[in-house]
This record gives C-alpha cells, sequence and structure tokens, in this order.
C-alpha cells in the first residue's frame, strides 16, 4: 500500500473538511467556491467525480497533471477509495485519450467508458473513466454529471444532494498536496493567451500581477487603448475592471486573455457579464505551451480576501491575522477564516506586508529574496 494511501486512510471523515479550509483551498475551475464546504458534507456522499474535461481549446493544466502527476492522483483516489467513496468516475473527452491519459488508464486499471456506453452503470465501483465526445459543454458540472452519471441537477439542488461530490482535476492536486503533504493553495496554473506573442502555460504564486503575466506572454508595451483584459478562458471569460497593474491572479484564475475592446462587446452574453469568444480566433490552430513554466517571482502579490467577489454575501472574507510592516515567509498563513463559508489565506512569497484589509493584503517581495 502507497504511502499517500495510508495518510489518507488515516484521515477522519470530518478532518477532511478542516484540513482543506485550513489550506485555503478554492476550486481551480473558475468559480472559486471553498472547496472545503463540499468536503463538509462527505458523509453524505458515496461518488466522486473528476471534472476532467478541460473545454477550453487553450487549456492544458488538467491534461497535464493527469498525465505529469499520475503517482499523486492514483495514490489519492486509492485512498479516498478506502476512506471516502465506492467510485470515482473520471470524465474526460475521447479525443485527448491517446496523448493525455494513457498513463493514467494504466496507473488506475480504471474501468474504461466509451462515449456510447454512457451513463456509468449504477453498480460501478472503483475508479472509472468515462470518456465523452468533444463538446464544449461537458465541461459544464451539471451536465456532466447527467451525462455521465444520470443525475439530473435541478433549482438548487447541488451534486452532493445525489450522493455526488464534483471536482475538477487542479482542484484534485491541491487536495493532495494538502492532505498528504500539509501544503496551502499558494499558486495557480493560468494560461495567458489572446493578442499575446506567445502563449504561455505558468505556474505563478496566487496575487501576480497581471502586467508580469503579459510580459511572460511577450507583452511589454502595455495594453493599447482599444483592448481589455480578460479572466477566464475564450468560451467563458469576464472582463476585468482593474488595469493589469492592478489585477491579481486569484485562486480560480485559469486564463488571462487580451481580446480587442469592440470583439469583447459583440461577443458579451446577456447581463451577467460572460464573454463567449471562442469564434472570433482560431484558438486551437495556434501554438500552444503544453507544459508549465513555474519560476515567475513578481516584486508584489495582492491576495485577496475572497476568491470570488461574485460569492460576496455567501462566502465571508477572510480576516487578517497580519499588520503592515510584519516579514512573512511562503506558506505563512495571514488571514484565517471567519464565521460561515470562509478559508484560510497564506504568503504566495517570502517579503513584508504593505497592506492588510480593504479586502486583500499585498506583500512586497524582500531585498533578500530577490538574490537568492
Amino acid at each position: 500500500m502507497s504511502a499517500t494511501r495510508e495518510t489518507i486512510r488515516a484521515v477522519e471523515q470530518p478532518e477532511f473538511a478542516t484540513t482543506l479550509r485550513t489550506a485555503g483551498l478554492a476550486g481551480a475551475g473558475g468559480a472559486g467556491f471553498p472547496t472545503y464546504a463540499k468536503w463538509d458534507r462527505l458523509a453524505e456522499v458515496d461518488s466522486l467525480l473528476v471534472n476532467h474535461q478541460e473545454s477550453e481549446p487553450n487549456y492544458y493544466m488538467d491534461k497535464w497533471l493527469g498525465r505529469e502527476r499520475v503517482d499523486e492522483l492514483v495514490g489519492l483516489f486509492d485512498g479516498l477509495l478506502d476512506a471516502a467513496f465506492d467510485r470515482i468516475v473520471i470524465g474526460a473527452k475521447r479525443t485527448d485519450r491517446e496523448e493525455w491519459l494513457p498513463e493514467l488508464e494504466a496507473a488506475t486499471g480504471a474501468t474504461i467508458y466509451e462515449p456510447d456506453d454512457l451513463p456509468v452503470a449504477d453498480d460501478e465501483t472503483g475508479i472509472v473513466i468515462a470518456y465523452t465526445d468533444d463538446r464544449y459543454e461537458y465541461g459544464m458540472e451539471s451536465v456532466l454529471l447527467r451525462l455521465v452519471a444520470n443525475v439530473v441537477i435541478g433549482g438548487d439542488d447541488l451534486p452532493m444532494d445525489h450522493g455526488w461530490l464534483v471536482q475538477n482535476t487542479e482542484t484534485l492536486y491541491n487536495v493532495y498536496r494538502a492532505l498528504v503533504e500539509g501544503e496551502p493553495m499558494t499558486t495557480k496554473f493560468v494560461h495567458v493567451d489572446g493578442r499575446v506573442p506567445t502563449h504561455r502555460f505558468l505556474e505563478v504564486p496566487i496575487g501576480t500581477p497581471a502586467t508580469d503575466l503579459l510580459e511572460a506572454a511577450g507583452r511589454t508595451d502595455g495594453l493599447d487603448d482599444n483592448e481589455v483584459i480578460l479572466d477566464g478562458g475564450p468560451g467563458w471569460c469576464f472582463e476585468i475592471a482593474d488595469s493589469p497593474d492592478r489585477f491579481g491572479v486569484r485562486k480560480r484564475t485559469n486564463g488571462l486573455l487580451v481580446m480587442e475592446e469592440s470583439v469583447v462587446a459583440e461577443n458579451r452574453l446577456g447581463s451577467g457579464g460572460r464573454v463567449n469568444v471562442l469564434a472570433p480566433a482560431a484558438w486551437k490552430q495556434s501554438v500552444h505551451e503544453t507544459e508549465p513554466t513555474a519560476g515567475l517571482r513578481p516584486d508584489r502579490v495582492e491576495v485577496p480576501l475572497i476568491t470570488n467577489p461574485d460569492f460576496d454575501g455567501i462566502v465571508t472574507p477572510s480576516e487578517p491575522i497580519v499588520r503592515v510592516g510584519d516579514a512573512v515567509e511562503i506558506g505563512e498563513m495571514v488571514a484565517r477564516p471567519t464565521d460561515g463559508i470562509s478559508i484560510a489565506q497564506h504568503a504566495p512569497i517570502a517579503g513584508t506586508i504593505v497592506r492588510a484589509g480593504n479586502g486583500s493584503i499585498t506583500i512586497d517581495r524582500t531585498a533578500d529574496e530577490e538574490t537568492t
């Protein structure tokens, strides 16, 4: 039995949520809802759906993790089958199978379902890989759950009400790091695309300014007057109101796009602000980085006290436990959970607190750390 499996088997069910809350995990798939809130209902579910769809045509974080971090994920899955679930279903696109899934198939010994075989049988147990057709909407939690499990989410229902917990692959990798390695969430995988010279796939400290991401993608000249930046992928993104030097990567940020303002205006959907620019650009035909580059060293990071401002009123902001002038190390807790649905925040870089409150904590990198 692997050390990972043994570690997870030793965790009592209520400890899962407590550990993930303290580690500051928020959903990495785009919504950014506190992860522990799902795991707090672990006793009510018996099935885990891994959303491995990655429908955005320029995203590779989940696919890459499924291939290059297969030992960690399989250890996590084995431990969770012992401790919490009867079955784990990995929902992936059939078009990704040959390039991205062989290692995961071999390591899990999973039962394979082809698209025509779905939904998964009610009495299936263990690890299942459920392949779907390549359709964008299959990346939506409710759609994928209906397709692979014949579970219909309606009204105010949540997957947990039907015995299922749904997480994307990057979030589950963060779950592994929190439960097994004791590491809080301090970095994020992010793609940079659109009107930039080079598509980038980066692993960066949370709070890294958009200007640093743009420079890494070759945009060192700043934005033109007719350009805007968006948070998300081509099919599901939102215009960022802040300037690039004021917007920092959040725990939910998967992509940063530079687009013409007129294109964004023409492709805005309804009153919610969502933008869908899948059609205006040949996203799949451009050259993509498919492995992440780490090592981006921002001079300053801004850590928000609530990952997604749309959840304000539902999620309670974290409470700062540091003051201006305090020195902090990477991974040190800088804000604690408060009453209600709330998570901790941790320092993504070593440095000095220069602001604490008004919605975020700002850290300047220390001079000594810059030269190490």
